[in-house]
């Protein structure tokens, strides 16, 4: 019951400006992440198709960065894709209008 008195009042000190102020900084970070893990995987799968271009590598190593740039963005993903205003994660959806737990409207 305290809980959800506390949310309440955490949204309400917050105006609707500045939540959709900080969804739009929040997705933009979640676009430039989804853009790094991606150019360092597919500059990997380069690699390894042309080994010539920046020299020889093995598979397991490029295998494995891209394994931990994945994994790293998944991490980068789970704290930053919440909710402005209660804190939630916010799911998939990277062009949500709303918030599915506490019904903020994001944009």
């Amino acid at each position: 019951m305290q809980k959800v008195k506390m949310q309440k009042v955490k949204i309400q000190k917050k105006d609707h400006e500045q939540i959709k102020q900080e969804f739009h900084q929040l997705q933009t970070h979640q676009i430039i992440g989804i853009a790094i893990t991606m150019f360092v995987v597919m500059l990997c799968a380069v690699l390894y198709k042309r080994p010539g271009v920046l020299g020889e590598y093995s598979m397991s190593s490029l295998v494995a960065v891209q394994i931990v740039s994945i994994a790293s963005f998944i991490v980068f993903t789970s704290y930053n894709w919440r909710c402005p205003a209660c804190g939630k994660f916010l799911g998939a959806d990277i062009n949500k209008r709303g918030c599915n737990k506490c019904k903020t409207r994001l944009r």
